[in-house]
């Protein structure tokens, strides 16, 4: 599944440093605006330790985690919606991706320009979500012309619904919201399906902090904080600077020990990728057996037929049956053989939702 994350921020925030960890490309990290032009894509590898827990009990010839996509997008300055900068590449970057990860600068270092002269991640904040919302008003306001006569003749029912929903749209953008605080339910939001708005997009706050405030944050971060109180949207600390130190040491061990040494149980950048893959509202199934234990990928609340056709086209079309087994069930017992001993493998059909952590075996016909 090619969903996508776009890591966004101003100029020299550190989006490129965050994104060399995450994915090892070589993004341009330097001390200037501008330093990525375009897009750098990295595919990343998803932490689950119930990948390596089944591993172990399986050993298996080959492992396979999941990954997500994560894009680095060139920085943003103010009149960006208006072209100024990189602006209308940068926004038609973000439309393409399917989330984002807002990266604020949290820290103080005077070696480090700041694109506005000091450091603030509230006013930093607001000044990407103008840009937005701007643009998104833009995109509404040319749709509202359109329908605005058919929906006020009052004969298409469709055309006065969506025509409605674009108002509201409009009218949340104009007091200076972002379109995803409207709600809408289910089926309206079908309607508008078509918008693409750039501020519709699930959001995360990434507080890049200094190494001494990567574990319980700092005043920059509790301002943030208090700024998205209405908000649907989370926050994650993260130490861009450590972080790409944590990098380039070559062994577990090592990083461990690190991590220890700053008050860190795990990486920032692990955390930022599990954040990620759920900010797209993405779950994980499994696959195991003597050649291969494989996570996949799949959107939260989909049936058994749509899981299967992840592996291949094939498998939903023709798509009789799945076998099912309990994450849970599976460790405890330590094999499939076990587990349909005691009655823990479920047979499920076309109905059936998948569940986080399920281990599937699909039946179908070619």
């Amino acid at each position: 599944m090619a969903l996508q994350c776009g890591i966004v921020g101003l100029p020299n925030v550190g989006k490129s440093t965050l994104f060399n960890c995450l994915s090892n490309a070589k993004a341009q990290a330097a001390n200037f605006p501008f330093c990525t032009i375009e897009p750098n894509v990295g595919v990343i590898t998803v932490p689950d330790d119930r990948l390596n827990k089944l591993s172990e009990l399986i050993h298996p010839q080959r492992i396979v985690p999941t990954t997500v996509e994560i894009v680095d997008i060139a920085g943003l300055v103010k009149g960006a919606s208006k072209g100024e900068g990189l602006g209308n590449k940068f926004l038609a970057n973000i439309r393409e991706t399917d989330a984002i990860l807002h990266v604020l600068r949290c820290f103080d270092d005077e070696n480090i320009t700041h694109v506005d002269g000091s450091i603030n991640p509230v006013r930093d904040k607001e000044i990407i979500d103008t840009e937005l919302q701007l643009k998104d008003l833009e995109t509404v306001e040319s749709r509202i012309n359109k329908v605005q006569k058919q929906a006020q003749t009052g004969g298409d029912k469709q055309a006065k619904a969506t025509y409605d929903i674009y108002v509201q749209y409009r009218d949340a953008l104009l007091q200076g919201k972002s379109a995803r605080t409207v709600k809408l339910d289910p089926l309206d939001k079908k309607l508008v399906k078509d918008l693409y708005l750039l501020t519709d997009k699930p959001v995360m706050y990434v507080c890049n902090v200094d190494e001494a405030s990567a574990v319980n944050g700092n005043a920059y971060v509790e301002a943030l904080r208090q700024s998205i109180i209405e908000e649907d949207a989370e926050i994650l600390i993260v130490a861009a600077a450590t972080e790409a130190d944590i990098s380039e040491l070559e062994t577990y061990e090592e990083r461990q020990m690190f991590l220890e040494e700053v008050g860190l149980k795990e990486s920032g950048v692990a955390r930022l990728i599990r954040a990620a893959y759920h900010l797209l509202d993405l779950q994980t199934y499994f696959t195991a057996g003597v050649q291969e234990v494989r996570a996949w990928t799949f959107e939260r609340n989909w049936k058994a037929p749509q899981c299967a056709g992840v592996i291949h086209t094939d498998f939903e079309k023709g798509f009789i049956r799945a076998e099912v087994i309990k994450y849970s069930d599976f460790t405890t017992l330590g094999s499939e053989s076990a587990c349909k001993d005691a009655g823990k493998m479920n047979v499920e059909g076309k109905e059936y939702i998948v569940q986080d952590g399920d281990i599937m075996h699909f039946r179908f016909n070619v």
